[in-house]
C-alpha cells in the first residue's frame, strides 16, 4: 500500500478515505508517520515539521485520529495532491451550497476547457431564463424521471430543497470514462454523497463562497426565487456548508475564471514523483 502511494498508483486521499471509514482496516492501522513518508517529496525532517504543524502525535494511527486532526490532515494532503499534478481521477464531482455558483463555474469550464466532459443532469424543475435543453439540463416530467429511476439509468438522484428532483444519467458518464476522458459532475451535496457510495474512486470538490454575506447577495441577486424560498434555501445552505469536511478538495469561488481553473487543474493526471527529482 505504501509503495502504491509512493509510485502514484494510489492517491493518498483514497487511503485517508478508507482509513477514516474503517479504522481497524489495513489503512486505518497505518501510522501517520509511515503514511506521510510514503508520499513523494516528504522525508523524515519534513514529516516531523508537518506533524508539529498539524498537532498530531507521531504515535497516532490514521484510524485513531480525532475529528479535527482528520480534517487538518485531509486539508494538508488535499493541498499536496493539488500541488503535485492533480487528482488523476477520471470522475470529479463539483458540489457546494445553493447559490455558490456551481453552474456558473461549470459553464465556464464547458465554454473554455473543451477537453473536460461535463455531465448533463436531468431535472424535473422548469428551465430558468437562458438555460438550454441538453446543454444545461435535460428537463423531464415526473413520469420520465420515475422511469429513469426504475430502469437504473441514473448514477445518483435526489430531491433538492424539498421540491424538484435532479439526477445524473449513468450512460454518458460510463461511456466517457471508457473512452479515456475525464468527466465533471456539477451536482448537489446529496448527489455527491451518492456518487461517493456508487463510485468510491471519484474525487469530490467542494465549492465555497468567499463569505456568507456574498452567498446571500448572490442568492437574492439572481432573482429566481421569492423571499420565502430564498430564506428556506439560506437555511439549507447553513447545513450544506458543514459538509465541506466530507470532500477531498475545497475551492473558493471569488472569481469564476480562477475557480474554474483550479477545478480543471485538479482534474489533470497525477505525475508520480521520484524522491531524487523532488529535490533541487
Amino acid at each position: 500500500m505504501k509503495a502504491a502511494v509512493t509510485s502514484g498508483e494510489r492517491s493518498p486521499l483514497d487511503v485517508l478515505r478508507v482509513a477514516f471509514d474503517d479504522p481497524e482496516g489495513v489503512e486505518g492501522r497505518l501510522r501517520v508517520t509511515e503514511f506521510l513518508t510514503a508520499m513523494p517529496a516528504i522525508g523524515v525532517t519534513k514529516r516531523e515539521r508537518i506533524l508539529e504543524q498539524l498537532e498530531i502525535s507521531p504515535a497516532k494511527r490514521l484510524g485513531g485520529l480525532g475529528r479535527l486532526q482528520r480534517r487538518r490532515l485531509r486539508e494538508f494532503v488535499s493541498a499536496w495532491v493539488a500541488a503535485h499534478g492533480g487528482t488523476g481521477s477520471r470522475l470529479v464531482v463539483l458540489a457546494g451550497p445553493t447559490a455558490v455558483g456551481k453552474g456558473t463555474v461549470a459553464g465556464y469550464i464547458r465554454d473554455n476547457h473543451p477537453d473536460v466532459k461535463l455531465s448533463v443532469s436531468a431535472t424535473t424543475r422548469k428551465p430558468r431564463p437562458g438555460e438550454v435543453e441538453g446543454e444545461h439540463y435535460f428537463f423531464v416530467d415526473d413520469a420520465e424521471f420515475d422511469r429513469l429511476i426504475a430502469e437504473g439509468e441514473l448514477l445518483e438522484w435526489a430531491t433538492v430543497h424539498n421540491a424538484s428532483r435532479y439526477g445524473t444519467p449513468r450512460g454518458p458518464v460510463d461511456d466517457a470514462i471508457r473512452a479515456g476522458s475525464s468527466v465533471l459532475l456539477e451536482i448537489d451535496i446529496q448527489g455527491a454523497r451518492a456518487v461517493r457510495e456508487a463510485m468510491p474512486e471519484a474525487t469530490l470538490i467542494f465549492l465555497q463562497p468567499p463569505t456568507w454575506d456574498e452567498l446571500v447577495r448572490r442568492l437574492v441577486g439572481r432573482g429566481t426565487e421569492g423571499p420565502a424560498e430564498q430564506q428556506r434555501r439560506l437555511e439549507t445552505a447553513k447545513v450544506e456548508l458543514e459538509a465541506a469536511s466530507e470532500f477531498d478538495h475545497e475551492v473558493v469561488n471569488r472569481d469564476v475564471a480562477e475557480a474554474a481553473q483550479k477545478v480543471v487543474d485538479l482534474m489533470k493526471p497525477t505525475k508520480p514523483l521520484g524522491r531524487a527529482r523532488s529535490r533541487p
